[in-house]
This record gives structure tokens, C-alpha cells and sequence, in this order.
């Protein structure tokens, strides 16, 4: 067993015993790449990475319009995170991506501390990313009420998931109703529900670098 999986072990129940980490903006580096993507304000394609380190607490975020391999090396190996914005029968929704566990049978035996770990952090990953895009959100406000979904991957059934976690104003603040499945709205919403569909940017993306 590798060293690198005790180490991974350690500092995964760690952060799971510990309180949520907060977001602070001096440990938070913003890399803008591919094309037209330096500070530009539309909306889609966009794409972001969130990568930390453990013995550090940096983070390094990248936005792009386009996830390569090289990113999704660090998401099926680490604890990257990734999201895109997409567009859904007219809603917008930005659709987080987590990697849980899969081939690797270590990872898998970690499953459910990757999840609940994952599930804590998270407002501080969409804080990161509200704060290092932050020309987007002050040019487009509207994109503080899309919904935020959270797609868990995993081998195992119990966590290879996804979740609605209401919009982003509250996602980001660890205050949004997280519901399970494909349907947002619940039996008592007077408003029309919203049919949730799986992105296909990142999936083609991860299928090309397993290929």
C-alpha cells in the first residue's frame, strides 16, 4: 500500500473531524487559460478547476473553456474539483463535479470519508470561485440565483450521486437545501419543476483522457 494513501488517510479524517475551512482570498491563486479567456465576462463555456494543497492550504483555481487532460489527471488522482456552467431548457445551472472513488481500490475503501469531506468543503469551493471570477458575477448577477448540482462520481452506488443544492447566493454560504436525484423541485413547489439533465461537457472530456 502506498505511502501516499496513509498520508491521503491522515489528512482526509483530519479535515473530517475538524471544523469547515474558511475561505481566505491571500491563499487563493486565479489562472485564466484557453482562448478569450483572460477576465471575459460570458457566460458559457466556462469552466473551472479547484486544486489545494494539503500541507499548505493554497488553492489554485482555473478558469477556462475547455477542461484538458492535464486538469482531469489532477481530479481522478486528487481531490480536484471541477464545475461548468451549463445551460438546461432555458435555466442555467453550475454543475460540480467531485471524484469519490472508482478504480483504484484504495480510493474506493475512503468512499464515504471523500464524500462527506467533499460535501463539507464545498461552500468554501464555490466561495473560491465567486471571489476569483468575480468580474463574471458583478457583470452577470442573475447567475447568483442559478442552481448549484453536485455530481458525486463513484464506483460504489451509494455515493456515485448527484444533488441540487439550491442557488448559488446560498450554496456558497452552506445554507442550501440539498436534494437528491434529478428533481429540484419538491411536491409542495407551486412553480413548475425543472428537469435536470447530465452535462456532457466534462463526461466527453474524461472519456477522451481515459481513451
Amino acid at each position: 500500500m502506498p505511502l501516499q494513501f496513509f498520508a491521503s488517510a491522515d489528512t482526509n479524517a483530519a479535515r473530517l473531524l475538524g471544523p469547515p475551512a474558511r475561505f481566505e482570498a491571500s491563499k487563493l491563486k486565479v489562472v485564466f487559460m484557453g482562448e478569450e479567456s483572460d477576465r471575459n465576462t460570458r457566460i458559457m463555456p466556462r469552466t473551472y478547476t479547484l486544486s489545494h494543497c494539503d500541507f499548505t492550504a493554497n488553492l489554485t483555481l482555473t478558469i477556462s473553456n475547455i477542461i484538458n487532460r492535464d486538469q482531469l489527471k489532477g481530479w481522478y488522482n486528487k481531490d480536484d474539483v471541477l464545475a461548468e456552467w451549463t445551460r438546461v431548457n432555458g435555466n442555467l445551472f453550475l454543475d460540480v463535479h467531485c471524484y469519490v472513488s472508482g478504480p483504484n481500490r484504495f480510493l474506493d475503501l475512503a468512499a464515504e470519508f471523500r464524500y462527506y469531506i467533499f460535501s463539507k468543503e464545498l461552500p468554501l469551493v464555490l466561495e473560491a470561485m465567486l471571489y476569483g471570477d468575480s468580474d463574471l458575477f458583478r457583470e452577470h448577477q442573475e447567475l447568483m440565483d442559478a442552481l448549484v448540482r453536485i455530481f458525486f462520481h463513484s464506483s460504489s452506488k451509494k455515493y456515485n450521486r448527484v444533488e441540487c443544492w439550491g442557488p448559488l447566493k446560498d450554496a456558497a454560504r452552506g445554507r442550501g437545501d440539498k436534494i437528491n436525484g434529478f428533481s429540484s423541485a419538491s411536491n409542495e413547489s407551486s412553480g413548475p419543476p425543472i428537469t435536470l439533465g447530465i452535462p456532457k461537457a466534462i463526461f466527453q472530456a474524461f472519456v477522451a483522457f481515459l481513451l
